[in-house]
């Protein structure tokens, strides 16, 4: 155990080395003065601004809705391949997990990035990569739902002779469908917070007028973003969680 401890600590060390950390630029004279300016400003939003900036809001919310939905859809299919109990072909589950890998491997922000060198600057690329992002993450949760599903059913339905389909449909889809809105819920939530971020790459929503006022310094503009985002964020949590619970 204390060996354990001490390779933890040698390794954050290396890792704070590496980086270059100095904690002491902390509470310099010159961080505290600039921090105090911005934390003033922002302590002070215009919330005039705030009718300008409810259309880019819900165009991050939807685009994290098309995202979510579409990137799910695909992701049931590839979810069913990737699941050893349902196809015990190593030939078929393990170059569709590395397929699978190799999407979730890239970010969001890259996708978004590369979608708007393709298509522009928009909210179809912030989609775009928000269904790449949803697509990975509800398949790769769905498919080890599915592996952990109890076998019985399915071990009843082979021996009285059910094909494939009957399996899904009868014997995993009953037991994965509350897992798989429970994490179509939760990408959502997640889906949320990054389409206000992707605006900053020029993929649409409100992270490209957040990025647009803080290249202005209008640190109470931004705040007013801010503030907004937060409340939309919350009562989108608070309705997923209270859903998510309801399935489960």
């Amino acid at each position: 155990m204390l060996g354990t401890w001490l390779l933890f600590i040698a390794v954050l060390i290396v890792c704070l080395v590496s980086v270059d950390a100095d904690f002491t630029a902390l509470f310099s004279q010159n961080a505290r003065d600039n921090m105090g300016r911005i934390l003033g400003e922002m302590a002070r939003p215009d919330w005039s601004y705030a009718e300008d900036i409810w259309e880019p809001m819900l165009e991050t919310v939807q685009i994290a809705i098309a995202g979510t939905m579409i990137g799910s859809v695909l992701a049931v299919p590839v979810a069913l391949l990737c699941a050893v109990n349902i196809m015990p072909q190593k030939i078929v589950s393990i170059p569709a997990r590395m397929v699978l890998n190799l999407v979730r491997t890239i970010p969001d922000l890259l996708f978004a990035a590369i979608f708007v060198a393709v298509f522009g600057i928009g909210a179809f690329a912030g989609m775009l990569a928000l269904v790449f992002f949803s697509f990975g993450l509800v398949a790769k949760l769905t498919y080890e739902a599915i592996e952990a599903i109890d076998p019985g059913p399915l071990e009843a339905m082979t021996a009285s002779g059910a094909n494939k389909i009957q399996l899904i449909v009868f014997g995993v889809v009953p037991q994965a469908l509350p897992y798989f809105f429970s994490y179509v819920l939760y990408t959502f939530e997640v889906n949320v917070r990054a389409a206000a971020v992707l605006g900053f790459v020029g993929a649409g929503g409100i992270g490209l007028h957040l990025d647009q006022q803080l290249n202005s310094l209008r640190y109470d503009r931004a705040s007013t973003i801010i503030l907004l985002t937060l409340v939309i964020v919350l009562i989108i949590d608070y309705a997923s969680t209270y859903l998510r619970r309801k399935l489960l």
